[in-house]
């Protein structure tokens, strides 16, 4: 039974005795306790029995529940946790959570009887004196022998030993019907069925009796129940799965139950004997070891897997990007890479500005995998994607309870980039308080995680980058200068992919080298046609936009088929009617990319007529054959 009273809110001292379930809560006159209080639901909450508990289910109110539980709260909303089960003393905060309307809930006695007539238990205690004199039952020896063997077989594979254990008790205990193990979770606050087994058939769902369950968690023994319902008072469960006789023995680690084997009989009342309870009992005492071996390997497994993925990750972000594998052999970039080359190796900080996809990070991992900080970790984030506050903790790390959320001490990059490099993308966004903090970290290098006292010496290169003109940023007031200039020691710039024309082939070569390959496409390459218009383009996304074009391209192409002008984007189709691109390299590269161009022009005007053409530009025919041979058009 559940008594119920109202500790505060328009109904204080309003009480109801429930016996029948399931019982609601709300403003509806059809619920067995009606609350006016206007913040709660027409339905706000139930309360009901289920498996020999009481639980407490939000209706899916407006302004929700909560379960108190000394000074713990427990939020009951969704989408997994609607429900708790209830504690005798605990409270039911109900709507506005500023001002809730408070129930004390008092629980008298549990829905299912635990109290009834034993034919044996067994303490461990006694299960200890039994495992010495196993002389006195030889007959049962080989059994036991070949399950305890078996149990050792099964190794570290946790559903291997439950399956071996459940196999031989119906091996052992010859009027054994059915075998249910219920283990405990990390927390020991429940036991959860984790096989249930009929004898010669394998089962999904076999029904057990939590009042058997509870006969042992509460007596901490093992109990043998010869007429079960007669002796459980008539516990519902045990009727519903029709059990005759039982037996219910803890899996002991220590002077924890981490465990309940339960045995029963589900056809004869008074078909098990106290030497059944004995061979279980002993039997137990081995599988409880094996049962927790193989947890205790399982975790530590699942623990190596992590670990070997965080390694992998870290090996991923690892992979040795050096300035070679940077597309580039304009002379822009060869100027970039021979100014790079003078830092890399020494403890300044470096700052990066460069538009928006001209590959600022790319150039950061090579820095450091060049340098010599290269066996250590680098370390990237974006200051701009993430709140003050959590970029604070990302940055800087926090101790437990530093924070709503915090539930453990958390290392920060900087603390993790220790030895290595961090670099901080988009620093232009970083609001001011966070600048005055990284400036005394690049002063003392020391960092004090959120919530600490503490300050930890760190040694970290930072590379910084930015779209924006700090510069002006600083003019503005929106950008510390003394920041500006501890992170411009030496200030680098990465050209747009408009100054660097030349590479454009290139890189979109590498693009759908790559594309192809994960997309398993087949496309040979491009037109002339096509790899002009990309030059002539400007590209205000740059080599991010570039990249993104060519993944596109190798998604709309056909397999064999060379990439063409009309299947470029619309706005890098409409460069063609434009002047050629402006020439660069030496005199004769210049003058074969202007005569390029106006060979294409002539062809155009006059509709791919090689004649007319000819005629126009003063050449014979065959001149203009040649030099369309020449050129590849």
């Amino acid at each position: 039974m559940v008594i119920i009273e109202v500790i505060q809110g328009a109904e204080q001292g309003k009480r109801l005795s429930i016996d029948r379930f399931p019982a609601s809560i709300g403003r509806s006159p059809d619920c067995d306790l009606v609350l006016s209080d206007y913040h709660l639901s027409a339905e706000h909450i139930q309360i009901i029995e289920r498996d020999g508990q009481y639980v407490a289910v939000d209706l899916r109110s407006t302004n929700g529940s909560m379960v108190l539980r000394g000074n713990k709260r427990i939020v009951l909303q969704g989408p997994d946790s609607w429900e708790e089960v209830l504690r005798d003393g605990d409270r039911l905060l109900l709507g506005d959570p500023t001002s809730p309307v408070i129930v004390a809930c008092t629980i008298t006695q549990e829905p299912e009887a635990t109290a009834g007539r034993l034919v044996a238990s067994r303490s461990q205690e006694d299960v200890r004196e039994i495992e010495g004199r196993l002389e006195e039952i030889p007959s049962d020896l080989a059994g036991l022998y070949r399950a305890t063997t078996d149990l050792a077989r099964a190794g570290l594979d946790i559903n291997a030993v439950l399956v071996t254990l459940a196999d031989h008790v119906f091996a052992i205990l010859s009027g054994a019907t059915h075998v249910t193990i219920l283990l405990a979770d990390d927390d020991e606050d429940r036991l959860t069925p984790v096989l249930a087994r009929a004898r010669d058939a394998e089962v999904g769902r076999v029904p057990f009796s939590r009042a058997v369950l509870k006969r042992v968690l509460n007596d901490r023994a093992a109990v043998l129940l010869a007429n079960a319902t007669t002796e459980l008072d008539g516990s519902q469960s045990l009727m519903a799965a029709n059990i005759m006789s039982s037996i219910g023995v803890p899996l002991w680690v220590g002077e924890k139950i981490r465990g309940v084997l339960q045995v029963d009989n589900r056809a004869t009342s008074g078909i098990f004997r106290e030497r059944d309870l004995n061979l279980l009992a002993v039997l137990a005492g081995q599988a409880a070891l094996a049962v927790e071996n193989a947890r205790l390997y399982q975790k530590l497994a699942a623990m190596a897997s992590q670990a070997e993925s965080e390694a992998r990750y870290f090996k991923d972000r690892r992979k040795k990007i050096c300035f070679k594998d940077i597309i580039g052999s304009s002379p822009a970039m060869k100027a970039l890479f021979d100014q790079i080359s003078k830092v890399m190796n020494t403890r300044a900080t470096i700052h990066i500005h460069g538009e928006t996809g001209t590959g600022k990070e790319l150039v950061a991992q090579a820095i450091h995998y060049e340098g010599n900080r290269a066996d250590k970790l680098f370390v990237a984030t974006n200051c701009a994607a993430l709140p003050e506050n959590l970029l604070e903790s990302e940055l800087f790390g926090h101790i437990r309870g530093a924070f709503t959320g915090a539930d453990r001490d958390k290392k920060g990059l900087f603390e993790v980039a220790d030895g290595g490099t961090l670099f901080l993308d988009e620093i232009g966004e970083m609001s001011p308080a966070l600048q005055a903090r990284l400036l005394r970290v690049l002063q003392n290098g020391e960092v004090r995680p959120v919530g600490s006292s503490r300050t930890r010496k760190v040694d970290v290169r930072i590379i910084s980058a930015t779209n924006r003109d700090l510069e002006e940023e600083v003019k503005a007031g929106r950008f510390r200068q003394d920041l500006y200039y501890r992170l411009h020691v030496f200030p680098v710039r990465l050209p747009p992919l408009r100054e660097r024309r030349e590479d454009i082939p290139e890189l979109a070569r590498h693009f759908l080298a790559r594309y192809c390959q994960e997309m398993n496409r087949d496309i040979p390459g491009f037109s002339q046609g096509a790899l002009d218009l990309f030059v002539a383009y400007s590209w205000p996304g740059n080599v991010r936009e570039l990249e993104h074009e060519v993944q596109r391209l190798v998604i709309q192409c056909d397999d064999g088929s060379f990439v063409q002008p009309e299947d470029l984007a619309p706005q890098i189709q409409r460069v063609s009617g434009g002047a050629p691109v402006r020439p660069s390299g030496t005199l004769k590269e210049r003058m074969e990319q202007v005569e390029r161009w106006i060979l294409k022009e002539a062809l155009a005007e006059h509709h791919n007529n090689k004649t007319r053409a000819a005629k126009a530009l003063g050449i014979t025919r065959e001149g203009l054959h040649k030099k369309l041979t020449r050129h590849g058009l």
